[in-house]
């Protein structure tokens, strides 16, 4: 009889491979509403520093990281970009990341759980349905 762990652990590469997808579909919005002000109108206008490149970075490894393609590398960036905008833009307003400014925090949950869910997918990969997945794989495979 296989036991829950068993089972769990079978199913962790599926499960990874569906927290990727989604994580970086989310960043890819928040690249989108910057950049082109979709789905939520917050667009800036181009080359204005630093929420505009802070967009570009959201939207290339935002689908990097959705397809699975190069996942690490645009992980380690998307997590890096995530820690900047925490510091700059979050921890000045307040201690508490989790609540609002208006409450006294600073907003910035967002960006502390990229930031960590992207340091873990640099370490995990992108998982076993992954393109960097079918790029590895030799001939023989």
């Amino acid at each position: 009889m296989i036991n829950l762990s068993d089972r769990l652990n079978a199913a962790a590469p599926a499960v990874l491979s569906l927290v990727r997808v989604v994580i970086g579909f989310l960043f890819t919005l928040f690249g989108t509403s910057k950049i082109f002000g979709w789905p939520i109108a917050m667009e800036m206008p181009i080359g204005s520093w630093p929420v505009w490149y802070a967009g570009l970075i959201e939207l290339v490894a935002g689908v990097l990281i959705m397809v699975g393609l190069f996942t690490r590398g645009a992980a380690f960036i998307a997590s890096g970009s995530m820690a900047v905008a925490y510091f700059w833009q979050h921890q000045p307003l307040g201690l508490w990341p989790i609540v609002s400014p208006e409450y006294g925090g600073n907003g910035g949950l967002d960006a502390i759980l990229f930031c960590f869910v992207f340091l873990l997918l640099v370490f995990t990969g992108g998982g076993a349905y992954s393109l960097d997945r079918v790029r590895s794989r030799t001939p023989a495979d």
